[in-house]
């Protein structure tokens, strides 16, 4: 099973984990977050990261979730990617980690792909059309 990371600024990444949880009514396992504050060393971040990435890679590799590219969070990530082991997506939402917790059984780009779906499919122009049809 692929293993997920979720990098983000304060505890975002830990409300969106708890938001899936109760959506899918379970715990999923090899998940973990990784908060980061503006005070946090970047060099410990890196140290954090690699410990959380070690727990969860079982061999299928860790997607790595992170909320905005070229902030702290995705900096950080992006000095621990390696193509196929570790991959990273940026712009992390509800429904792109709820696409990825879904179905992790398959290759790590599968997932990739899975994440980069659910976060552009997530995003709807909402009117009183579009409700009304629903």
């Amino acid at each position: 099973m692929i293993g997920v990371l979720i990098v983000t600024h304060g505890s975002i990444g830990e409300s969106l984990l708890a938001s899936a949880k109760q959506i899918l009514g379970n715990e999923p396992p090899l998940t973990a977050t990784l908060g980061v504050s503006r005070n946090d060393d970047p060099d410990d971040l890196i140290l954090r990261a690699k410990r959380l990435l070690k727990q969860l890679d079982t061999g299928e590799g860790v997607l790595v979730l992170t909320d905005i590219f070229g902030a702290t969070p995705g900096n950080v990530i992006a000095r621990l990617l390696e193509d196929g082991r570790i991959e990273g997506v940026s712009g992390l939402s509800l429904p792109m980690l709820l696409r990825v917790l879904a179905s992790r059984k398959g290759s790590l780009s599968g997932a990739v792909k899975r994440a980069l779906s659910g976060g552009t499919e997530g995003v709807v122009h909402m009117n009183a059309d579009r409700c009304l049809d629903a």
